[in-house]
């Protein structure tokens, strides 16, 4: 990220790894609710409630929140919490975290970067984050989308029952399904996200409007959030789709598209936008403040243990 000045120790590649896997968990930690919201929203409309299943309608964002304390209890919106925060410390850490040097690989140690090198470090971080996390992302999705039924009954008991129901009943391709829409989304996000902030970051810096401060990253995560949002939720859409989706629904991510398109129309693609606008804006602003004082914070101390006097 920019903003390191000459006289400043820069953070180092495992630190910028923990550390965005650090901010990344506090960001779902807070904004979780909004999310479990957004995935509700998403897959509404797609299939009739299974037998016994509460049959609800979610109306916006907190219309969708109060529905589920309401019907299921407050613990619902924190359904998949345990694999959320295992998909940001594996997935987070890759894509942000190995940014940088992923630009400093395309550029070959240059400290210039253009956009076409910044977005291709994007997309290669984010591709490569999918692969290691996708997993934890299916089971999230999962548990998100589940239901409380009428006896009680649960779709998954807990996260690693969650795991060997889907690599039994699916086949451990199960664990990687929608990954190829998934990567298509993060290659997007990815690029959307962190070069914008990376972008107004530098405008911000270069033309004196504020300091590398608190300030510069909150203006700088809340225009990245709007810009991702914006380009990445009909993606984001088919992915949650896709991946809560029960065996021979669809037949690949291109025909669960479709079927949306003919089905619901254009604006299927853009359900539970303002809930993915909510958590994305929010959900950058946490990350992204959080991660340039985790940054700063293990780079001083990693200075004070190197150079205690």
């Amino acid at each position: 990220m920019v903003g390191i000045k000459p006289t400043d120790l820069a953070p180092t590649a495992a630190v910028k790894f923990f550390g965005a896997g650090t901010a990344a968990c506090i960001a779902d930690l807070v904004t979780f609710p909004l999310d479990t919201a957004k995935v509700r929203l998403q897959i509404q409309g797609e299939a009739k409630p299974a037998e016994g299943a509460v049959g609800v309608k979610y109306r916006g964002v907190f219309g969708t929140i109060n529905t589920m304390v309401r019907t299921e209890g407050p613990r619902s919106l924190y359904n998949g919490l345990v694999a959320g925060l295992q998909r940001q410390m594996s997935f987070a850490s890759v894509r942000i975290g190995l940014y940088d040097s992923m630009k400093q690989f395309y550029t070959r140690g240059s400290e210039n970067a253009s956009i076409v090198t910044r977005l291709l470090a994007g997309c290669t971080t984010g591709a490569m984050a999918v692969a290691f996390a996708q997993p934890t992302d299916v089971v999230k999705v999962r548990f998100q989308a589940q239901v409380r039924v009428a006896d009680g009954a649960k779709r998954y008991n807990g996260t690693l029952d969650a795991y060997r129901t889907i690599a039994r009943d699916e086949g451990v391709k199960g664990l990687w399904k929608g990954c190829m829409p998934n990567i298509t989304r993060n290659a997007i996000v990815n690029c959307a996200e962190l070069v914008t902030y990376d972008i107004i970051k530098e405008l911000i810096l270069k033309y004196d409007l504020m300091t590398d401060n608190l300030p510069c990253h909150f203006m700088a995560a809340f225009g990245a959030g709007f810009c991702t949002t914006v380009v990445a939720s009909p993606v984001d859409v088919v992915k949650t789709r896709f991946m809560n989706s029960s065996p021979g629904q669809y037949s690949s991510a291109i025909n669960c598209a479709i079927t949306m398109l003919t089905k619901e129309g254009p604006t299927a693609f853009y359900k539970g936008f303002m809930p993915s606008f909510l958590r994305l804006g929010s959900w950058n602003i946490v990350m992204f403040v959080s991660y340039e004082q985790i940054k700063r914070a293990m780079t001083r101390a990693q200075q004070s243990w190197e150079s205690p006097f």
